[in-house]
């Protein structure tokens, strides 16, 4: 039996926080715009946590996961052009970017497993040491091993990592840090709290 269409994730729900943005307003020195950024990314992270453990328990087959993670992605990585003010723009681009590595993660865990080698933060540090060089595509590749190795249920210490620089990598490991939570902890994140 699968899954009623929406039961995820929906094309209203983004949109409901794609609202809020316009009814708020947004400053990226404001800390509740900050808070307003992790609740929407975190929500996303949520409805792929779950269609992840959906899989990992046998409620989807591999198939249906895979259909599931891309409706989810093809709704929160779609083009955003109703916003003129570039404050907001910078944070809904920001929360796509973080949600690309973790949409990239699941269906790479999904398709293939986890990763054999190398822990999340050595995943991360070599994808660091790649941005360095300018491979972001090898950086990419190792953001996505540590967000499989983050679903297979190891740890991940946000903290134990330096500060980071800001970057495409520290906006994939974001992500990260929210799908570690949201694994650890899958409580639905209210709109409107």
């Amino acid at each position: 039996m699968s899954t009623p269409e929406g039961e995820y994730y929906t094309d209203e729900r983004w949109q409901n926080w794609l609202d809020r943005l316009d009814e708020e307003g947004v400053d990226l020195e404001d800390e509740d715009s900050a808070r307003l950024r992790l609740n929407m990314q975190d929500d996303v992270v949520i409805a792929v946590a779950k269609i992840v453990s959906s899989y990992d328990e046998g409620d989807l087959s591999q198939e249906e996961a895979m259909g599931e993670l891309e409706d989810v992605s093809a709704i929160v990585l779609g083009e955003v052009d109703r916003f003129d003010d570039e404050d907001t723009l910078m944070l809904v681009d920001a929360v796509q970017t973080a949600m690309v590595c973790v949409f990239h993660a699941s269906q790479e865990y999904v398709a293939a497993g986890p990763a054999e080698e190398g822990s999340v933060e050595q995943h991360v540090e070599a994808a660091r040491a790649a941005e360095a060089e300018e491979d972001l595509d090898t950086a990419h590749v190792h953001c996505v091993q540590a967000g499989t190795r983050i679903l297979d249920g190891e740890e991940f210490d946000m903290d134990s990592l330096e500060e980071m620089e800001y970057g495409l990598v520290a906006e994939w490991v974001n992500g990260l840090d929210s799908l570690y939570e949201a694994m650890r902890d899958p409580e639905v994140i209210e709109e409107d709290e």
